[in-house]
């Protein structure tokens, strides 16, 4: 069994109705995974629906976010981001700090990022990628 913890774009792309994303979910479920929120992803999303006052879609964002929950940081997520932020740095890549928090997060516990932005992540050393923009079955 593997945990799928969804990146802000996979998300994104869910609530605005891409049936490939709620199939993919689902095949991940019937196969017996999990299906998590990534903490930063939590807080990208709900600032928008915020910022734009879409009670609509934070409903459904709100819900979705109780039907498989919202991943937690912790020192140890904090302490993997401030290695990836320096392995990254040495070797001249430039990253968003959310997204070193999200593949902190999912690296510190063998989770797969599940991520339309494969090219922000795959510089990182023991992170498993998924893009699930595609059919995966």
């Amino acid at each position: 069994m593997s945990v799928f913890v969804l990146d802000t774009n996979i998300i994104s792309f869910y609530l605005k109705g891409h049936e490939i994303i709620a199939d993919n979910i689902t095949n991940a479920l019937i196969n017996g995974n999990s299906i998590l929120i990534a903490p930063i992803a939590y807080y990208e999303i709900k600032r928008g629906l915020m910022a734009v006052n879409s009670q609509k879609r934070l409903k459904e964002f709100e819900d979705f976010c109780n039907l498989f929950g919202v991943g937690q940081l912790d020192n140890k997520i904090l302490d993997i981001s401030v290695e990836i932020y320096t392995e990254q740095r040495k070797m001249g890549y430039v990253m968003e700090d959310a997204d070193i928090f999200i593949a902190a997060f999912c690296k510190g516990s063998n989770f797969t990022l599940v991520t339309n932005n494969t090219k922000h992540f795959e510089h990182i050393l023991g992170l498993t990628l998924l893009d699930w923009t595609r059919l995966i079955k």
